[in-house]
């Protein structure tokens, strides 16, 4: 009798073990929640939902459709080409932030989807995932963009782990699959991570690989086989999106894509967009409260931030009006700079011309100033930086300003109008402390020595840009279309630059522009004829023939 309850007691304990060892492995692959459980969380969930704050102003004021997004109408035009099409093609996005690459991104894929033409089918997904805040892996554990495979030694592989079975997950590139990957800052993407992407983009096919993987193995899954052996599909069209310049993004991207540049908003789009923030916060405003906020902001996002604390202070103070002590406020609180916008001189000035050039919020005006004094020798340049830093995907590196060797060549052309090294000293100067590229103001340098050498204002609503040679020969620049933009508003109406980069495009608008390919062009474009006439007659008073 004490034998069987003996035995009876083992067979009890050893049934006890293997019940709690079976529900353990149960809950180790989700499966063994209880329903009471289950219900508790799901109505946690809902409860959760239910809870919900008022819609902020950046989401109220997220465009709709692509004729919300101001001051990207050229750039519009240019993703419909890419994407609109038949063939749509990758393409890559550079601009500022705050301009509305992701919003025409998401947007233009709509349009897209509505063409007969289109491969784009209804159900397309855009999927969008941001590269600084990607969690790669280079032991492959977890990759949310290419995908990864869960081996059974991680933790976390579930029943296929404990069956030894190699499970694939994929990644962002095989969920855009029909449809668009937009990655923003697509520049901040691990080197490994964009060479895999490249391949996915010239194959089509997220591959997988494992250790643990064996094509003799009946224990697979056939599914799991086929992935290991054909991949998944990955058939998406890529738009990257990026504040970097063109020369920081990998060649081997670059030349996959069709790239688009959205441009710096200028203050006439940054006020419609207040506009449109302040009409749908409900609230009244000053007449010129846009074109105050203008002033501020340098993109959407800041508008929309400068309205948000506005409205919130009137609102708090049980007011509906919004006025110039809310913006100065709100600026003041949140640290914003006012943007300084230069505009040109009043009157024509001799030895003063208008210089245009590039910085990195985009194109600006030079005052160009130069004195020419006989009796003295010697050529000297300031206002400017004399050390400028180069950056490239490669690094940085720091060289000396070469706007001296742009005054050389000046001062050597000089001399085709009666100007000699050893009777003038010539000063040349950039005012504002802006740092300044020789080069592309070597037009706007001779132009200002010319003047004060003989004498004769330059008009003040014009303005130059342009490489100059030795032999007066106007040799083509960068940036023209930053630097047309910054000469208009700051009211200039006529810009002379090379003529290798005239175009078309260039014609027909408000702002003149001329090309030219001498400088002889340029003194008969400013001085006309008869004034050019008076200044050869005033080099002949001084004795020069």
């Amino acid at each position: 009798m004490e034998w069987n309850l003996l035995v009876f007691a083992q067979l009890a304990f050893f049934g006890l073990g293997a019940w709690h060892f079976w529900k353990s492995s149960r809950r180790k692959g989700g499966e063994g929640l209880k329903f009471e459980d289950n219900m508790v969380e799901m109505d946690r969930l809902a409860m959760l939902r239910e809870i919900r704050l008022t819609e902020p102003l950046a989401e109220q004021t997220r465009p709709q459709t692509l004729d919300e997004i101001i001051g990207q109408e050229k750039a519009i035009k240019a993703l419909r080409a890419a994407l609109c099409g038949p063939n749509p093609q990758h393409i890559l996005i550079y601009g500022p932030p705050g301009v509305g690459k992701t919003a025409a991104a998401r947007l233009i894929l709509e349009e897209a989807k509505k063409k007969g033409d289109s491969p784009f089918r209804e159900q397309a997904k855009f999927v969008e995932i941001d590269a600084t805040t990607l969690q790669f892996d280079e032991r492959n554990i977890a990759d949310p963009l290419m995908g990864s495979v869960h081996d059974p030694i991680y933790q976390g592989a579930g029943a296929f782990g404990s069956a030894g079975i190699p499970r694939p997950r994929p990644g962002a590139v095989c969920d855009a699959h029909g449809g668009v990957l937009f990655i923003d800052e697509i520049g901040e993407l691990h080197p490994i991570q964009m060479n895999k992407l490249l391949k996915v983009l010239e194959d089509r096919v997220a591959r997988f690989q494992s250790s643990y993987y064996s094509r003799s193995s009946k224990n697979i899954p056939t599914y799991i086989h086929e992935i290991f052996r054909k991949g998944i599909p990955a058939d998406f069209r890529l738009i990257g999106a990026t504040t970097r310049s063109p020369q920081e993004i990998p060649d081997a991207l670059r030349s996959r894509c069709t790239e688009i540049f959205f441009d710096r908003l200028d203050k006439h789009s940054v006020e419609i967009i207040a506009e449109n923030s302040l009409k749908k916060a409900g609230v009244g405003y000053e007449k010129d409260l846009c074109e105050n906020i203008a002033c501020y902001a340098t993109g959407g996002r800041d508008v929309v931030n400068l309205v948000q604390s506005m409205v919130s202070l009137v609102q708090m103070e049980g007011k509906n009006y919004i006025s110039a002590v809310e913006l100065e406020w709100a600026a003041e609180t949140g640290r914003y700079q006012p943007r300084y916008q230069k505009k040109i001189a009043d009157k024509p000035q001799i030895g003063v011309v208008n210089g245009l050039g590039v910085q990195p919020d985009g194109g600006t005006i030079l005052t160009v100033e130069a004195t020419v004094r006989k009796g003295e020798t010697g050529l000297t340049v300031t206002g400017i930086v004399e050390e400028e830093e180069l950056k490239s995907i490669q690094g940085s590196s720091r060289r000396k300003s070469n706007a001296r060797s742009a005054a050389e060549n000046v001062l050597t052309v000089m001399e085709q109008f009666g100007f000699s090294r050893k009777e003038y000293s010539v000063h040349i100067n950039f005012t504002g402390g802006v740092p300044v590229d020789g080069p592309s103001a070597g037009t706007a340098m001779f132009l200002a020595v010319y003047s004060a050498f003989v004498g004769k204002p330059v008009p003040h609503t014009i303005a130059l840009t342009g490489e100059i040679s030795i032999h007066g020969q106007v040799l083509p620049v960068g940036g023209v279309e930053e630097k047309l933009r910054a000469a208009k508003e700051a009211g200039v109406t006529c810009v002379f630059l090379p003529k290798e980069n005239w175009k078309e495009s260039f014609g027909g608008g408000e702002l003149e522009v001329i090309p030219v390919e001498k400088v002889q062009e340029i003194l008969e474009g400013v001085f006309l004829p008869e004034s050019l006439a008076d200044g050869m007659e005033l080099l002949k008073e001084k004795g020069i023939s």
